[in-house]
């Protein structure tokens, strides 16, 4: 029932989408729904929650165990990873995004549940190269989602040639960005929160 939900929210949104369409997508009566979700809004909510689910698996753990110290290859692989979630699930984003504009926060969830893992990565493997990120590596998570969120719009239905040079692009701009920032302007990072962390 979940993934026929997924279905036909991608298709109509989660406002459009009606308990009657769901039911025959699944090959179920509008009662079974009902049953199991006691109403519409439950579903959505059980829908948001198991793509932010996903989404976290297939991002953010993966980024906690990547073991290779080198930045660049961690940061490609985690852009690579929320690239590979989208062009699999390509619902998924969609349906965060209009959860948040109807307010659920799901994407904000997400980002922040993610933010954690990154951070601490990002700060063991910058400090590698002699860059204290201070209490800038919350803000460079930040940038990082932007980014990433941009490009896999533009890259959504682009061929894979395409989708590695957008990889590519965001990995050298974050690394080289963020080693080009603290080389010439040091006390940046540290700034953004007037401390280190």
């Amino acid at each position: 029932m979940l993934g026929a939900a997924r279905r036909v929210f991608a298709e109509h949104g989660p406002r459009a989408g009606t308990i009657e369409q769901i039911a025959r997508a699944a090959g179920v009566s509008r009662q079974a729904v009902y049953d199991r979700f006691r109403d519409r809004a439950t579903l959505v909510d059980a829908v948001v929650r198991e793509i932010g689910e996903e989404a976290f698996a297939a991002i953010g753990a993966p980024a906690a165990r990547w073991a290779d110290p080198d930045l660049r290859a961690w940061t490609r692989a985690n852009y690579a990873a929320m690239f590979t979630f989208v062009a699999e699930h390509p619902e998924a984003m969609p349906l965060l995004q209009e959860a948040e504009r109807t307010g659920d926060p799901a994407l904000t969830r997400l980002r922040g549940r993610l933010a954690e893992v990154y951070a601490k990565a990002v700060r063991a493997r910058f400090a590698a190269h002699g860059v204290r990120t201070g209490g800038g590596d919350r803000a460079l998570v930040a940038m990082y989602f932007a980014m990433t969120e941009a490009l896999v719009g533009l890259a959504d239905g682009g061929d894979a040639a395409e989708r590695e040079a957008f990889i590519d692009l965001l990995t050298e701009f974050t690394v080289g960005g963020v080693l080009r920032l603290y080389e010439h302007a040091p006390g940046v990072l540290d700034r953004l929160r007037g401390q280190e962390t």
